[in-house]
């Protein structure tokens, strides 16, 4: 087992005297207003005060101090209150913008005739302007504006309901008239009945408080309908009067109805109308000529074929067109025909007629597909309303498809007279848009202008300037004001665009000539590159003169970033591949190792191999070996007569290792020192070593080793002699100047004039008064060196897993001298770790008694004191004891009282959970 053993013999260093607390800070005088937010301990803790303390709505004037106050200690803390403040200023400004727009729709709503757009308008407006309609009074107002526009609606399509009544009631009246007078008797009650119930419905839209809202169309439209529909039954009341009064005395005159005069004639057994007529006609009726005849049916015969050509086409306007000739040669000769052309004539008209309804049926249907279209422009949701543009392109379109339409089928004036109507609508708002392009295009007009006469100006004030940057960055900026301004027409932007290039042509001619004069002097400098690195000797001076003389060209006149990149790839290309050639050379030159270098390289590779076996003997050897190697043909280093204190030992998981790395630190420094001195640039530093003289041989220098006595700690022994304490640093070997440490040096009187002198300016003092670096010998390759520091580490990482090892060995075996009852098997307390006094003999005995006793109290106070977790199972029971411990304030905590701990676990009955939970607790708390 690996020996917890220190052989690091140098004194700890003396922990610090605590400084006397502070006393206690006077609270902030804001903190009692914010509920202690400013004597909060953490930055949580703050914030959580601070969002309390808002709970309470505090004011405008109390936030800002509190926020300017909180702002310089804790900005995250500070944050709610910022937002807190800004939401204070925008509700500020929105109130003012709710008072305009309630201002503007009270006038809306007091106004005795309410427009319906001036309605939408103002929700739309009010929207864009920001005002919070959400919120009262603006939501209350937008209700009524609501409920007040659906009002009006409601009326209108009331009256439209009344007009489509007035039409059927009207052809009521006219069905009776084509029947018997005694079914129109019969229905005269119910007539009236309704036509009273249309007249009083009538009456009431009339007389609604939002009628004068209404579209000015609509209360036309309702008093047409009602005087045609009572025109139509005044008419029939005085016809059916007449008649009845006929029917009952045969003297009266007869109806104007003709049906009901017939039926009366029938009943006085005198013929019908339609029998007179056809005897008149008959009367009248001169002999046919036959040739007039022929000339007749042929020309309804040459009608009928261009009809019955038209309609198998299924063209509905050379059907239409086809079939009013048709008829007009029926006027003329239809008398001529015989029975069957008649009927042939009748079919091809019923199929034209069938395909005119047909294609003027689907037309309308196109229609209103685009009168909806177009009413619906305006109708569109919060926040969905089109932009002046899209909605002109909208417009523009639906005329198109009306044209369209119009085309395919006969003209529909009525719903022509709406949808004009609609598109008369939007296009209002399309030309408010077009006001306010007009506006701004000439707005962005006059700025465009104002700017290439300012670039003129400036042209001529920076004639004769020769910084380039500032010149190239005023143009910059000119370029993105141009194209930062406005929209402007076609034609004007043709006519800008020409005078903004000349103006600006003018501005970076100079800048472009500058250019292409630094284009030459670069190409001229790339080719000095070119021969400097083609010398055999590369001059240095030569080389940062030239670096000097390319970054001032580039500083005085900027270029294109990719064209410079280009130019200064080529420049350095030539000098990069000759430091490449000089680097080759110097390390062929150095390709050969000393003996020193070989021999540290063979030691770190031995060290590496006792690194893979793993045995900590053979790893503390080879680190032996490394050390004298490292240590062979060193100058001499006389070490200062004064002690020095060394530094703090390491823990004692690593004893073995800490000399050695304090001497390979020495070596590693003397390396990195030697190779400073030597200079960079020479290009055979080892025949320069070969033609110097010999250096006389001098004696190895002793490390200096600093020793404490009475060492308490575990492992070390009582009786060694113990060094002065004082600050950890290195030993006075390792100083450059030789003296002792810093706690031996006498009183300095006067620090700040020793340092600065009558003419140091800037504080040097007598540095450079010190004494000469000492010789250190020569130094290692870089190869050596890196190979011997890896292989340190390596074997520094190694012994300190072994030790970590052991310690689980030894607690390991702890484990089986509890489970077997046998003291004999408990491990060392120089194995065990740093213990108290007494504590080992006192598990021992805990081991030996029989078990009895509860540990588990004992072990939940052990994973306490290491902060281990605890098993889910027992959660609830470390936490009853916490509170328990909470309460206790005199008692000793689970940290002093540990090792008790373990004694009265170790004197139970052993268990494997928890002798699990015991060696877990201890690997924690044998390490502090």
């Amino acid at each position: 087992m690996f020996p917890f053993i220190s052989r690091n013999k140098t004194p700890e260093t003396p922990e610090p005297t605590p400084a006397p607390a502070k006393a206690a800070a006077a609270p902030h005088p804001l903190d009692g207003v914010t509920g202690g937010a400013f004597s909060a301990a953490t930055s949580g803790e703050r914030a959580a005060k601070v969002r309390e303390w808002l709970g309470t709505n505090p004011g405008a004037e109390q936030l800002q101090e509190v926020f300017k106050e909180l702002s310089a200690r804790d900005k995250g803390a500070a944050k709610a209150i910022r937002e807190r403040l800004e939401e204070l200023r925008r509700a500020k400004g929105q109130e003012a913008i709710a008072a305009e727009w309630a201002e503007k729709a009270n006038k809306l709503l007091g106004a005795s005739k309410l427009n319906i757009a001036d309605a939408l308008a103002w929700q739309r407006d009010a929207a864009k302007a920001g005002a919070p309609l959400s919120k009262e009074p603006l939501a209350a107002l937008k209700i009524q504006l609501a409920d007040r526009i659906k009002t009006i609606e409601d009326l209108q399509h009331r009256v439209q309901v009344q007009r489509e009544a007035a039409v059927l009631l009207a052809q009521r009246v006219e069905v009776l008239s084509t029947k018997s007078y005694k079914d129109a008797q019969g229905a005269e009650a119910a007539l009236a009945t309704d036509v009273q119930h249309w007249q009083d419905q009538a009456a009431v839209l009339e007389g609604d408080a939002s009628w004068g809202s209404v579209e000015a169309r609509y209360p036309t439209m309702l008093d047409a309908s009602k005087s045609q529909l009572l025109v139509v039954w005044d008419a029939f009341q005085s016809a059916l009067k007449l008649t009845l009064a006929a029917a009952d005395d045969a003297q009266a005159p007869l109806p104007t109805v003709p049906v009901w005069a017939d039926e009366i004639r029938a009943g006085r057994g005198l013929p019908t109308e339609a029998e007179q007529a056809a005897a008149r006609v008959a009367a009248a009726k001169p002999p046919a000529d036959p040739q007039a005849t022929k000339r007749g049916k042929h020309a309804v015969q040459e009608a009928l074929k261009a009809l019955q050509a038209h309609t198998a086409e299924g063209q509905s306007k050379g059907a239409s067109s086809a079939a009013q000739q048709l008829r007009a040669v029926l006027k003329q000769h239809g008398k001529q025909i015989d029975q069957e052309l008649e009927s042939q004539v009748n079919t091809a008209l019923i199929a034209a007629g069938e395909l005119e309804g047909w294609q003027r049926w689907s037309t309308d249907k196109v229609r209103e597909e685009l009168l909806a279209k177009a009413q619906g422009l305006l109708a569109r949701p919060e926040g969905q309303e089109l932009g002046g543009r899209k909605l002109q392109e909208a417009l523009r379109q639906l005329r198109e498809d009306w044209k369209k339409a119009d085309q395919s089928g006969p003209t529909n004036h009525a719903l022509w007279k709406k949808f004009d109507e609609a598109c008369n609508a939007a296009y209002k708002h399309v030309e408010v848009w077009l006001s306010k392009v007009r506006e701004e295009g000439a707005k962005h007009r006059a700025e465009r202008e104002a700017l290439i006469a300012e670039l003129k100006a400036w042209v001529e004030a920076h004639k004769a300037s020769t910084d380039w940057k500032r010149v190239q960055r005023d143009l910059f900026q000119f370029g993105d004001r141009w194209r930062a301004s406005g929209h402007v027409g076609e034609k004007a932007y043709a006519e800008l665009q020409d005078a903004w290039k000349a103006a600006h042509h003018a501005a970076t001619a100079p800048l472009h000539a500058a250019q292409k004069a630094s284009i030459a002097r670069r190409d001229a400098m790339i080719a000095q590159a070119v021969e400097l690195a083609a010398a055999p000797n590369l001059n240095i001076d030569a080389v940062r003169e030239l670096q000097r003389l390319w970054q001032a060209e580039a500083q005085g006149v900027p270029m294109d970033r990719r064209h410079e990149q280009k130019l200064w790839d080529a420049f350095r290309k030539p000098l990069d591949e000759a430091f490449a050639r000089k680097t080759q050379q110097r390390e062929r030159v150095q390709h050969h190792m000393s003996a020193r270098d070989q021999a540290v390289l063979d030691a770190s590779k031995a060290l590496e191999a006792a690194n893979h076996s793993g045995d900590a003997a053979k790893i503390q050897a080879a680190l032996d070996g490394l050390q004298q190697a490292l240590q062979a043909q060193q100058a001499p280093v006389e070490p200062a007569p004064a002690p020095v204190p060394a530094t703090a030992s390491v823990a004692s998981a690593e004893p073995e290792t800490a000399a050695p790395a304090a001497d390979l630190d020495v070596a590693a420094e003397t390396e990195v020192d030697a190779e400073a001195e030597v200079p960079q640039d020479s290009a055979e530093p080892q025949a320069e070593e070969a033609a110097a003289p010999a250096a006389a041989p001098a004696p190895v220098a002793k490390p200096v080793i600093a020793q404490r006595s009475g060492d308490d700690r575990p492992g070390m022994r009582r009786d060694a002699p113990a060094a002065p304490a004082g600050r950890g640093g290195k030993p006075g070997g390792d100083r450059r100047d030789g003296r002792d440490g810093r706690d031996s040096r006498g009183p300095r009187p006067d620090r700040g004039q020793e340092r600065r002198g009558p003419d140091d300016r800037f504080g040097r003092g007598d540095r450079m008064d010190r004494a000469p670096r000492e010789d250190r010998g020569p130094r290692l390759g870089d190869a050596a060196f890196r190979a011997q520091r890896d292989a340190v580490e390596h074997a520094q990482a190694a012994l300190r897993k072994l030790a970590t090892q052991a310690h689980g060995q030894a607690l390991t075996q702890m484990m089986d001298a509890w489970s077997q009852r046998n003291p004999e098997l408990l491990p060392s307390a120089q194995d065990l770790g740093r213990l108290a006094s007494g504590a080992r003999n006192s598990w021992g005995q805990a081991i030996a008694a029989p078990a009895a006793g509860d540990g588990r109290e004992a072990m939940l106070r052990l994973e306490m004191a290491a902060e281990v977790p605890t098993p889910a199972e027992h959660i609830t029971a470390r936490r009853a004891l916490q509170l328990q411990l909470l309460t206790r304030r005199n008692d000793p905590s689970p940290q002093e009282t540990w090792q008790q701990d373990v004694a009265k676990v170790l004197a139970s009955s052993s268990d494997v959970a928890v002798a699990r939970r015991l060696q877990n607790a201890l690997k924690a708390l044998l390490k502090k």
